[in-house]
């Protein structure tokens, strides 16, 4: 499966962005999702996840409350939401995906197999 991350760009602190990750190559039904970001000069870190059907979600501490992660499998493409946002959320942000019959959701970015090439989102203070 390819993955196509965007909608990123740039925003005041307070704004708001939504974060597309469109699938291609085969359905995207049977895959958990994982959004992930990478600021400049630091590791990249887990943002959120969803599992297959979209039933179970986790957001990391750092964005919960603002960022809300979804997915339209009938669309192939998942989600971020990403509200209130603050100069801190600035980073190149990742969607990853994991081929699973399971119902679970993965929170580290080994467990991936399938990367879209990021976008990039900065938020102005």
């Amino acid at each position: 499966v390819q993955l196509q991350a965007s909608g990123g760009g740039l925003v005041q602190a307070g704004g708001s962005l939504r974060l597309s990750c469109a699938a291609s190559g085969r359905t995207f039904s049977r895959y958990a999702v994982g959004w992930f970001r990478q600021a400049p000069g630091k590791e990249r870190e887990f943002v959120a996840a969803i599992s297959w059907r979209g039933g179970s979600t986790y957001n990391a501490d750092s964005v919960k409350g603002r960022f809300t992660i979804s997915r339209d499998n009938a669309k192939n493409t998942v989600y971020l939401q990403m509200n209130s946002l603050k100069p801190e959320d600035t980073a190149i942000y990742y969607c990853a995906a994991e081929n699973t019959d399971s119902g679970s959701y993965y929170l580290q970015s080994i467990i991936y197999d399938y990367w879209g090439q990021g976008t990039e989102v900065t938020v102005s203070s």
